[in-house]
């Protein structure tokens, strides 16, 4: 595209490339939660969904036929099929700009040009970087919810058994697969079984509060959970863990239930240790989930967590002398038992009154989140008139376009990015198929709450 219309100054700097290798500095300045997705071309328009359908097996057969029955056509044999599972993957537009004027010296001109482009890229990736995060820990809209979903707690006692209790976040409770693989509602008749206290119940329906008291972080429903049969008003109390037995695996030091009972005292208080790590990956193993890239399980944590987690001492004894690495003398990146520990500033945080700063851990396998990109970005039409310079680095857009104001001062620098996250399900891999697998919808990675050292 001719670049004449911008000024002299910066047109080497377009031609030379330098300005988009500026904007790919700053992609490349932070960790990502991104990194975990499997990318895969979206070929539809924005605001548009996919319906994913994902296959499972047949469960094996250990029972011999029948000699009696080995007749006729059939041979005695009735047909199966395998189960199948839907879920939904959905793009939108994201974007930002930065405006230029030019009235100022030449030198001026160029130096704010590269610094709006690594701020702009800077800023690309940590907006891709926390819509991936909100995916992973608390979903993507969809109603089974994130990698946090469907554990929660009863906020008001019950004073005598019922049917009905309030919890804390109806989040990963609303719906359910129904026989068909597909995602449905919870009602009378598409039930869900749900851990409360230390009793299973039968879920029939969800209703979220008119006042939102959740406590949840991103965007916690507060609501009441009505059940086929009374819960126990020991099983109701304040504080009680709620439990879908379909959700994620969320683990705590020291097997803390609920988020409200972690603690924190002097240094012997519920901070991530290699115990729970070692457990989540023992859970991911039980599902048969591939480790990440590298053949290791990520584990991205912020800097307090991991200050526990170097003050634990089953890690200290297999971190002592393990290691002779630059990473490892640097303590950036961690590979110990299977575990590749990635510390990131964009952890989830959230401040819980009573409790304090609640940290979460997430350790993901192979396939935990996947990112679709538009397919079509770098090919999208642009009218004639518009004389802008486009560059895709990494998925992204970067759009420089010449002043076209009336008094042709003023220089667009903007980015945006076409795409979607989505959590694909693993319903079908039940015990049936993989005897070690749980009956969790989401299997492919496991949050582990804690306290943080030094808070």
């Amino acid at each position: 595209m001719p670049i004449s219309d911008f000024p002299a100054v910066l047109q080497p700097i377009v031609q030379k490339g330098m300005l988009q290798r500026e904007f790919q500095n700053g992609l490349k300045s932070m960790l990502a939660f991104r990194a975990i997705a499997d990318r895969e071309p979206f070929p539809n328009s924005v605001g548009e969904t996919i319906t994913k359908t994902r296959k499972g097996l047949k469960k094996p057969v250990t029972t011999a036929m029948d000699p009696t029955q080995n007749t006729n056509l059939d041979n005695g044999l009735t047909p199966s099929t395998f189960s199948v599972e839907q879920y939904t993957l959905g793009i939108d537009m994201y974007g930002d700009t930065t405006d230029l004027n030019i009235v100022t010296s030449q030198s001026a001109i160029a130096n704010m040009f590269l610094a709006n482009s690594y701020t702009n890229g800077i800023q690309a990736i940590q907006s891709l970087e926390r819509i991936a995060r909100n995916a992973l820990f608390f979903g993507n809209g969809s109603d089974l919810g994130g990698y946090i979903s469907g554990n929660t707690r009863v906020i008001t006692a019950l004073a005598a058994a019922g049917t009905t209790i309030q919890v804390d976040d109806i989040r990963g409770f609303t719906a359910a697969f129904n026989p068909y693989g597909q995602i449905a509602a919870v009602s009378s008749s598409l039930t869900m079984p749900v851990l409360v206290g230390s009793t299973v119940y039968t879920l029939t329906g969800v209703t979220p509060d008119a006042t939102n008291a959740s406590t949840a972080p991103e965007g916690g429903i507060s609501g009441t959970l009505t059940f086929t049969s009374n819960v126990s008003e020991a099983d109701g109390a304040a504080g009680s863990a709620v439990v879908a037995l379909t959700a994620p695996k969320v683990l705590r030091p020291n097997g803390k239930k609920t988020t409200a009972a972690l603690t924190a005292s002097n240094g012997t208080g519920d901070y991530l240790n290699m115990s729970t790590c070692l457990s989540a990956v023992a859970k991911l193993r039980n599902n048969n989930v591939p480790p990440a890239a590298g053949g290791f399980y990520h584990c991205y944590l912020d800097e307090n967590q991991r200050l526990g987690l170097f003050n634990d001492q089953m890690f200290q004894r297999l971190y002592r002398g393990a290691y002779d690495s630059d990473p490892a003398r640097d303590a950036q990146i961690i590979e110990l038992a299977g575990i590749r520990f990635m510390p990131t500033t964009e952890a989830p945080q959230q401040t819980l009154e009573g409790v304090g700063q609640i940290h979460r851990a997430i350790i993901c396998g192979q396939g935990a989140l996947i990112e679709g990109d538009f397919a079509h970005i770098e090919g999208l039409p642009v009218p004639d008139i518009d004389k802008s310079e486009t560059a895709v680095v990494d998925g992204i857009a970067m759009v420089t376009r010449p002043p076209l104001d009336r008094l042709r001062q003023i220089i667009a620098q903007s980015w945006y990015w076409i795409g979607g996250f989505a959590l694909p399900t693993d319903m079908t891999a039940n015990n049936e198929i993989i005897p070690t697998a749980t009956s969790s919808y989401l299997k492919r990675a496991v949050v582990i709450e804690s306290m943080g050292l030094d808070d």
